[in-house]
Parts: C-alpha cells; sequence; structure tokens
C-alpha cells in the first residue's frame, strides 16, 4: 500500500527535528570537550610556566647562596681587610725634636712653630701701598719694595717663609684681607753661633748634618707610634677611634757638657786675638780630664745655625777634630813622660844645647836658632829646645819609641761622640825604625799629625794621673726635674802613665808658665802648668809651607790637685812677633780667669795683697 505524501513529510519532519536536537546536544558536548580541553591545557601551561618560574627562583637563590658562600666565606676575610683599608688610614703623628740644653739647663736647640706668610692681592681691600705701610715695619721690609711684590702676581705671593709666633700674632692683630698664613714647625738655635761647632743644625727634611744633631740623631728624635685611624665617608678623620696617649710624647732633652758661659768668653778671646794677628782660624778647648767632659769647644770662624744656607759648607765640620795639624813643642811634655816611664832619664838629668845637632844626613836646630848650653829636663821645656828633646828621645830605642806613640793613639782615632772624627798621621813602623830622622823630629812634635782634640785628649792623662780618657760632650737624656734617663756608655780610661811621672812632668810645665815662655798665661795664687807651641804649618802636598806658623798653648790646672786642660790654636797668625807664648798664651789666661769662678777652683796659695803707699 502506497503511504500518503502528509504521512511521509511528517516523519521527514520529526525525524530531522529528532536528528537536529541530537545534533545540537553533539555540539554542545564538543563545546564543552574544547573548552575542558581549553582549560586542561591552559592548567597544564600555567603548570609549565609556575614550574619554570620556580626553577628559574630556585637556580637563582642557589646562585645567589653560592654567591653568598663565595663572598662571605671563601673571600670574606680578604673582602673584609679590604674594606678596613679603605675605612682606615695609617697615620704618624709629627713628634718634635727633643731640645738640647747645655750642662746648666740652657737652652741651645728647641723646636718652635713658624709660619709662612702669604699674600693674595687680589683679596686685598685697601690698597697696595696701604698694606705695604702696614706691613713693612712688621716684617722689616722696605714699603717700596712690598708695593712691587704685590704687582707681580695676583695671588700666592710668599711674603716670609718661616715667621716666629710673635711676629705672626702683630700681622694677624692687623685685620687685613689677602693674607694667609700656614703653620709648620722649624729648628731654632737660640744662642746663635755660639755653639754651633758642637750642636750642629738640621736640614729642611729635619735631619742632622752636623755635630750632636747629627751623631746623636737616635737620642734626638722621639720614638712615634704610626697609629691606623678611621675615616668617614667624606674622607675625615675620626680621631674618637685613636688609641688612647697616642699622641703623648717625653719631656726628655738631650744635655751637653758645654758650659754656654765660658763658651761665650772662650769665643770672644779667640776672636779678639784672631783680630790682632789676622789669622786664618782659630780654637779652644776646655777639657775635664777626671771624666773627658768638654766644658767648652770653639772654632772660629764659624756659622749661624739658624741661617745655615748662608754658611760655607767647610764650616759644617768642626776642624778640632776633622782636620789634622802638626802638634809641634805642645808634644814634648808627653815625650819627656815617655822617656821617664822607660827609665831612661830622671828628673835632675842635664843636657847640653849647643844650638844644632846633627842627625844622619839632617841638621836639627832650634826654633830661634839660638843655644842654651848646659840646661835640665825642666828648662828644655821653657825654652822649648830642639836639641835637648832630640837628645832625650835618642836615649830611648826606635822600636820602644814607637811602641810608644802607638800606646797614646797616635794614627788612630779619638772615641768621641762629635762627628766626622778623622785619624792621625805616623809613620809606619819599618820607615820609623830605619831612618834616625823620623824619632829625631817626632821629639820636638813635628813629622806625624792629630786632631787638636786629641792632643787634649793625651794632655788629659797628664791631668788625671796617667789615664787616656774619652774626650765628650754629651751628658745623656735628662727629664724636666733633671732626672738622668739615658747616658752614652764610654770606653774605659787607659792608664798610659804612672800618676808620679804625670805629677812630675806637670811640675816641670810649671816652669814653663813660671819662668819660660808661658808666662802669659800667669794667674796670681794659681799654679799653672803649661807649654807653648810654635810649629811649622805642614802643606798638603809634602813640606811646609813657607812663613806659615800653627801658634797654640795648652794649660793644666791645678797642679797640685790637676784635672782641667786648657788648649787654644791659632792658624797662621802674621807679625814677626806671632808665637805661641804672644798668640795663644793670653787666649788660655782669659779663659782660666772665667774657668776659676765658674768651677770653684780655690786657689793654689794666698794671693799676696798689693800695699797702697
Amino acid at each position: 500500500m502506497q503511504k500518503s505524501p502528509s504521512k511521509t513529510k511528517f516523519r521527514k519532519f520529526r525525524n530531522s527535528k529528532f536528528t537536529g536536537r541530537h545534533k545540537d546536544k553533539g555540539d554542545k558536548r564538543g563545546l564543552l570537550g574544547k573548552l575542558a580541553s581549553s582549560i586542561q591545557n591552559q592548567t597544564s601551561s600555567i603548570k609549565s610556566r609556575l614550574f619554570i618560574v620556580w626553577g628559574v627562583l630556585m637556580a637563582s637563590g642557589l646562585g645567589l647562596a653560592i654567591n653568598l658562600y663565595n663572598l662571605q666565606i671563601v673571600k670574606g676575610p680578604k673582602l673584609t681587610e679590604q674594606a678596613r683599608n679603605q675605612q682606615m688610614v695609617n697615620v704618624r703623628p709629627f713628634m718634635p725634636r727633643r731640645p738640647v740644653v747645655d750642662r746648666n739647663s740652657n737652652l741651645l736647640a728647641i723646636d718652635r712653630p713658624v709660619y709662612t706668610l702669604y699674600a693674595h692681592p687680589k683679596l686685598f681691600d685697601k690698597s697696595n701701598e696701604d698694606m705695604a705701610e702696614r706691613l713693612a715695619p712688621i716684617l722689616a721690609k722696605d714699603s717700596a719694595e712690598l708695593v712691587k711684590t704685590f704687582e707681580s702676581k695676583r695671588s700666592g705671593i710668599i711674603l716670609a717663609p718661616a715667621l716666629p709666633e710673635e711676629i705672626i700674632d702683630r700681622v694677624i692683630s692687623l685685620r687685613l684681607n689677602g693674607l694667609e698664613w700656614t703653620q709648620k714647625y722649624s729648628r731654632y738655635y737660640p744662642p746663635d753661633d755660639l755653639v754651633s761647632d758642637v750642636v750642629g743644625y738640621v736640614n729642611v727634611d729635619r735631619r742632622g748634618q752636623a755635630g750632636v744633631e747629627y751623631s746623636q740623631e737616635k737620642l734626638l728624635e722621639r720614638p712615634v707610634q704610626t697609629v691606623r685611624l678611621s675615616r668617614s665617608g667624606n674622607g675625615v678623620l675620626m680621631p674618637d677611634h685613636a688609641p688612647e696617649g697616642f699622641l703623648h710624647f717625653d719631656d726628655l732633652q738631650l744635655q751637653l757638657t758645654i758650659d754656654s758661659r765660658l763658651q761665650r768668653i772662650a769665643r770672644t778671646a779667640l776672636k779678639q786675638q784672631m783680630q790682632k794677628f789676622d789669622a786664618k782660624r782659630g780654637a779652644v778647648i776646655v777639657m775635664d780630664a777626671l771624666d773627658g767632659s768638654l766644658l767648652a769647644l770653639v772654632s772660629q770662624p764659624t756659622y749661624n745655625p739658624n741661617e745655615y744656607g748662608k754658611a760655607d759648607i767647610s764650616l759644617f765640620k768642626n776642624w778640632t777634630v776633622a782636620d789634622l795639624y802638626e802638634p809641634g813643642s805642645t808634644f814634648k811634655p808627653l815625650n819627656v813622660a815617655i822617656a821617664l816611664e822607660n827609665g831612661v832619664i830622671k828628673p835632675d838629668d842635664m843636657f847640653n844645647d849647643s844650638g844644632s845637632i846633627r842627625v844622619a844626613n839632617y841638621t836639627i836646630k832650634n826654633a830661634m836658632n839660638n843655644a842654651n848650653g848646659r840646661i835640665s829636663i825642666a828648662q828644655i821645656l821653657q825654652y822649648s829646645s830642639n836639641i835637648g828633646m832630640v837628645q832625650i828621645i835618642q836615649r830611648l830605642k826606635p822600636s820602644i819609641y814607637y811602641n810608644w806613640l802607638e800606646r797614646l793613639g797616635l794614627g788612630q782615632k779619638v772615641d768621641t761622640d762629635l762627628p766626622f772624627e778623622v785619624g792621625g798621621r805616623l809613620k809606619s813602623q819599618e820607615e820609623f825604625i830605619a831612618s834616625p830622622i823620623e824619632p829625631a823630629t817626632t821629639s820636638f812634635g813635628q813629622g806625624f799629625s792629630m786632631t787638636p782634640l786629641q792632643l787634649v785628649q793625651m794632655h788629659g792623662a797628664l791631668a788625671n794621673g796617667g789615664k787616656l780618657v774619652t774626650p765628650h760632650v754629651v751628658r745623656g737624656l735628662i727629664d724636666s726635674k733633671g732626672q738622668m734617663h739615658d747616658s752614652p756608655n764610654h770606653t774605659t780610661p787607659r792608664q798610659i802613665f804612672s800618676a808620679a811621672t804625670a805629677q812630675k812632668v806637670l811640675e816641670m810645665m810649671e816652669t814653663v808658665v813660671t819662668q819660660g815662655s808661658g808666662k802669659a798665661a800667669q794667674i796670681p795664687g794659681y799654679r799653672i802648668a803649661g807649654k807653648t807651641g810654635t810649629a811649622q804649618k805642614a802643606s798638603a802636598n809634602g813640606g811646609y809651607i813657607k812663613g806659615a806658623r800653627m801658634t797654640s798653648f795648652v794649660a793644666i790646672l791645678p797642679v797640685e790637685s790637676p784635672r782641667y786642660v786648657v788648649f787654644a790654636l791659632v792658624d797662621e797668625p802674621k807679625g814677626e812677633s806671632a808665637y805661641g807664648s804672644t798668640v795663644a798664651a793670653p787666649i788660655v789666661k782669659s779663659v782660666i780667669e772665667a774657668l776659676i769662678p765658674l768651677e770653684e777652683i780655690p786657689p793654689s796659695k794666698v794671693i799676696e795683697q798689693q800695699k797702697v803707699p
């Protein structure tokens, strides 16, 4: 049977409707699936991203941990040290050099503040002329010259490199604009040139260049502790981190044995005689023979250590220790002591002085070409007889004589605390023994050389009972209360002559002052032993300088209780009357006259008062 068209359409419609509903559901399910899948994919992506982020964070953290470990543990000490070095600075604070004082604590050298004064004309609120007029009297300068100085530059003009505090105070009191000053420390020598031969000077680097400033550098420099101070962020030092007491310094002073009063008198006496005889140079030495301390050591010409830059550099070495000379007749008493000690002469022996004596191929004469006839040993010293001295030394074997000269220290340096000391010159033993003329010329003080200080040392052995002491100028470090903290150790004195021999020679030397060539050194009431010397001046090229003399006089007092050696030496005095007796002996007398009250030396005998008519 054939279906009707309407039913067929209905079925198709129903089927199509059903099929459409089913299709819609499938679509919805597909969409939901897609959405779920998308959400699932997003979740997976987020997890992946989170994993990556956490991985990165973990890796970064691990890296930071490793780096932190490396910085704090491995490199920590090194980095800490670098940081400290950046934050800390080594500071060596300035410490003033210790002062130098004489035996009576008079100031000889000290560090003091000085000021460099600058001018900046562009900042002046007054005219150049007005500024110059106000400053000139204070700076001891010409006002017109100051005006020219102000016009030369607009800024940074040095008006004075080292003004003392009292001068800069006067400048400050003027209240002038355009001036600037900076402080520094400078070594100052209050006595100027009085003791420059002994004290010396320091250079711009504060290093000693002469005298005890050079030889006693370690004692004069205060110990300085280098400290580490913190710096703030802007580089400013923070003193609150400084260790306690790091700026503390001691009050010790270097005390010398020199007496400034005696030094001044000796210098005055020496300069007067040098001017009188137009001499080249001169020296005076006063020594306490008991311990070798030098009470005065004068050299002329000299220099001012406050202005050492203006001085001749040859003056920086004290020639009493740095130059050699032939002592001449002042060595004769020492030769007499050697002969007495060896028993080849007796104090009452007599000799014949005929005026000349032949030794090998040489003829030796007295200085005045005179003959003294039959004379005693004391008279040999009184008349300064060369002939008598040659006869005395000829009684000694040359080898024994040479050994005694070496025992005295000839050819060696004197052990002293003064710098630049040189050793004397003595012929070799072979040459001395082989040539008879060598002992002969040595007998009257020629043919060898020594320093003036060494001659004083040797005469000290006659003054202290036969001992060779160490001449010195340093007593030691003392505090403000006068207590000694550090004193130098000197060589133990060597016994050269017996006390009896030394005293006998002194008594012979006393006759030189009372009856012989040393009468100019007589002082009423005091027993003084002495010996004059007028020697030819040796040339650096050998031989002697024609007409040039070295005049000297050495004295020891008091004879009954000998202690002090006073020596004067004048180089190349002019005039026919220039001898040790006329040039040097008056200097020694002036020094002894000052020494007596200073050292409270009692008179040897009652001084006879002259009766008033």
